[in-house]
């Protein structure tokens, strides 16, 4: 995994080749354009992140703000990072048959879809999971996985 020295979005989008600048800005703006109210965009671990700020949850176990979705740009690959999906099955279950359905490939593991071009992406899948949970939501859910352990 290539991880960014960069300490904001803009120095890391800078970083990036003119194509692959171009690639990450558009699903950047693809998340930005549907992210509910309350996430933050900043960078953590390397990549773009949107998180729930330590300002409105601070008590998490890393002491780090909750992430929601991510985004980087990989040596050979892009890819996002969607902790909706892993902390709920149905929105899972979800991006896997809309991409089933409209017979596109999906390389996704439990959080991260990688992809290689921008056209591997279902915009509209990308958005509806991008868009499905609320800041209460994602905390909700982590509230009730943190009990689990």
């Amino acid at each position: 995994m290539v991880s960014s020295k960069a300490n904001n979005v803009q120095d890391y989008l800078q970083e990036l080749s003119p194509e692959r600048r171009e690639v990450i800005a558009s699903v950047r703006d693809l998340v930005n354009k549907h992210l509910p109210k309350g996430y933050e965009e900043t960078i953590a671990s390397g990549m773009i992140s949107w998180v729930i700020p330590l300002s409105r949850y601070p008590v998490t176990y890393n002491k780090q703000p909750l992430g929601y979705v991510a985004l980087a740009a990989q040596k050979n690959n892009y890819a996002l990072y969607f902790m909706c999906a892993y902390m709920s099955a149905l929105d899972d279950e979800n991006l896997r048959g809309t991409y089933e359905a409209a017979g596109k490939h999906l390389d996704m593991g439990k959080s991260c879809l990688r992809f290689r071009k921008r056209e591997d992406l279902l915009d509209k899948a990308i958005a509806r999971l991008v868009a499905s949970t609320s800041v209460d939501e994602t905390i909700r859910r982590y509230e009730a996985a943190r009990k689990k352990t």
